[in-house]
């Protein structure tokens, strides 16, 4: 099934049920009025709304209505935890090459992540907002799970059971202001603003076999003002798949319901593919010509982060946002 929150209702939104084609929805308040109650109560409220999604795609749910994506927030508008990783390799090591560093041995035996902000999600039509161009815009087009309850010190086999829901993310970031943050030694901060979820969260049963060994094996397709920038698979050249990530960050704590767990910046070793941020494309830059000349974004241009099954339908729709100035 596939899940998404209305604007109204409060800072949670209000839950719906997306139909598997995107264009309608029906709301579920009886069942579990936000995204976050039903997590708190998946294992009972799941099934319920699983025969809600299974009406409404034989057309005979009571109550529903054309989908706007204009109208939604993020499915999951905040989050008790976002924890974000970087499990594709390839980003790691342009990264280190163009500063001429080695990637540390421990990158490919154990996963790196930072702790996010997960206060409040941008909705997938949502503007992002930054006070200077000067601070170095970029997007990052990653793949997200996520979970119900994970106890603490699970197995990657024991966390892959955990995760309940995928989707994308625009992880914004700052390119500009991380490095003297990270200098601090404390990580990122002022320089990761709100990120924007896609339209809809998934189920893992709703991907056929796009979903196999916790990896999503799709096409992440990323364009700026209406170009093509990168298409990297996603389920090609991950160090860490999900189940992995999520055990990596239950190995001391344990997660709540509605815990978000981010894959970092997706990308490939085969360069034709392109990039899912700006960052990465500057530094293949950098190694070839020795300095970066793709600048990063600025306002009014527009950013668009889809992927697709077989038949070229959007699985979780489109999160398209333009850069603007932040107004006050």
């Amino acid at each position: 099934m596939k899940l998404a929150s209305l604007k109204r209702g409060g800072r949670d939104g209000t839950l719906v049920v997306v139909s598997r084609d995107l264009k309608h929805a029906v709301e579920v308040r009886p069942i579990a009025a936000t995204l976050q109650q039903a997590l708190d109560g998946w294992s009972d409220i799941a099934p319920r709304l699983n025969a809600v999604s299974e009406g409404l795609n034989a057309g005979r749910a009571h109550g529903a209505f054309e989908l706007d994506f204009d109208y939604l927030a993020a499915p999951l508008p905040r989050a008790y935890e976002f924890v974000d990783g970087s499990a594709y390799l390839p980003h790691v090591e342009r990264v280190r090459r163009a500063r001429n560093a080695e990637v540390p041995q421990s990158f490919y035996v154990d996963p790196l992540m930072y702790q996010a902000t997960s206060a409040q999600f941008l909705g997938p039509r949502d503007p992002v907002q930054v006070v200077s161009e000067d601070y170095g815009i970029d997007l990052e087009a990653e793949v997200v799970v996520v979970t119900d309850d994970v106890p603490m010190a699970v197995t990657p086999e024991q966390a892959a059971a955990h995760i309940q829901l995928i989707g994308l993310v625009n992880d914004v970031s700052l390119r500009n202001l991380i490095p003297d943050e990270l200098a601090k030694g404390f990580g990122f901060l002022q320089s990761k603003p709100r990120s924007a979820l896609s339209p809809v969260l998934v189920t893992p049963d709703e991907l056929d076999g796009y979903w196999e060994d916790s990896t999503l094996h799709r096409k992440l397709v990323t364009h700026i003002d209406g170009e093509l920038f990168g298409q990297p698979d996603a389920g090609t050249d991950m160090q860490f798949n999900f189940a992995q990530l999520v055990a990596h960050a239950a190995k001391t704590r344990n997660l709540t319901a509605g815990s978000i767990v981010g894959s970092g910046t997706v990308a490939n070793q085969d360069e034709n593919v392109g990039a899912s941020c700006l960052a990465e494309k500057r530094m293949l830059e950098v190694i070839r010509d020795g300095k970066p000349s793709t600048p990063f974004l600025k306002y009014g241009q527009r950013v668009r982060i889809e992927m697709f099954d077989d038949a070229g339908a959007s699985l979780f729709g489109a999160i398209e946002q333009e850069i603007v100035a932040y107004g006050g």
